[in-house]
């Protein structure tokens, strides 16, 4: 990305009439020349936690209503499932039937 030379905001990409590519100010219409066009790709790979058995006992208890079997307390870590914006998500294990289910 640039910014525009004279009032320093953000210029974007526009195809020109002739079909040549010029960066554009979204303020004061100023156009420059694009003379290589770089394009970057990023490729974000989704995370996977995984608890092993018996890894519980690192985990913090709260008390919490198990949806599958009614136990009054479960383990809880948070996770960050979507985007950096939004909240954590909450996700439970009942100590009991070690049911899991999460909470936005």
């Amino acid at each position: 990305m640039m910014f525009c030379p004279k009032c320093h905001s953000l210029m974007m990409p526009r195809r020109n009439d002739d079909g040549s590519e010029i960066l554009m100010c979204t303020n004061c219409e100023y156009t420059q020349k694009i003379g290589r066009t770089t394009v970057i790709k990023e490729k974000v790979e989704k995370k996977e936690m995984v608890i092993i058995e018996g890894d519980e006992g690192v985990l913090p208890k709260t008390k919490v209503e198990c949806p599958k079997c009614g136990n009054g307390e479960a383990y809880w870590r948070l996770e960050q499932t979507r985007a950096a914006d939004e909240p954590e998500t909450r996700i439970y294990r009942c100590t009991k039937c070690g049911h899991t289910w999460r909470e936005y």
